[in-house]
């Protein structure tokens, strides 16, 4: 399908003020869509960085920068990272093209406030979690479900620092597709062994979580 000889991973930090970009951000992200691969992942990044001073961009060696990559839990590329005052383990596997732009930069803006946008039950039953709980969720760029899927992975990574949550683009990374069965997206797949189908509610995934965290 193409090929990925590039070997950069990118690393977006956010701040507070980050909200107010909103728009100008949707007119320069629309126009790196089409190509997945590392070095238009890594391109599409680094320019959205420049729409706003309170965005910065850092670009590492996935063979070199051996520190980083592991300070990051990076295992595959290409990768993107979303870090603010924190880092909550929102991850991009692939570029985050097509629907999913627009789950990017909603990472970007809840990263930049802070604010999960769980319920308030939610993040007191994210509390309980005793063990750390992955959550992988396999898209594809045309499919208009999976940003919503993504979005709540990534906001329950916000509201525990036991969770962690990827979006994995699963036709640039078919062996994962194949490894977890992914015949229609989105998928999550939760600590390797569960999964949901489909855009599911916040109550639905939580139980899941609190079932592998607990």
């Amino acid at each position: 399908m193409k090929t990925r000889n590039a070997r950069n991973h990118a690393l977006i930090a956010a701040s507070p003020r980050m909200q107010e970009t909103l728009a100008v951000l949707r007119r320069v992200a629309a126009t790196h869509f089409p190509v997945l691969l590392c070095r238009e992942t890594r391109t599409l990044v680094s320019e959205m960085a420049t729409v706003n001073e309170l965005l910065s961009f850092e670009s590492y060696d996935f063979s070199a920068d051996k520190e980083a990559v592991q300070l990051f839990g990076i295992d595959k590329i290409p990768a993107t990272a979303v870090v603010g005052e924190t880092d909550h383990g929102i991850r991009f596997y692939g570029i985050p093209a097509g629907y999913e732009m627009a789950g990017f930069i909603e990472a970007i803006l809840r990263v930049s406030s802070g604010d999960p946008g769980l319920t308030p039950a939610t993040r007191e039953a994210l509390k309980a979690l005793t063990r750390p709980v992955h959550l992988q969720v396999f898209v594809t760029p045309t499919c208009p479900y999976c940003p919503g899927a993504v979005s709540l992975a990534h906001r329950m990574a916000m509201g525990s620092n036991l969770v962690r949550a990827d979006m994995v683009e699963v036709s640039e990374f078919p062996h994962l597709g194949q490894k977890y069965s992914v015949r229609g997206v989105p998928l999550t797949v939760i600590n390797e062994t569960e999964s949901l189908t489909g855009a599911v509610p916040e109550s639905v995934l939580l139980a899941k979580i609190l079932a592998a965290g607990k």
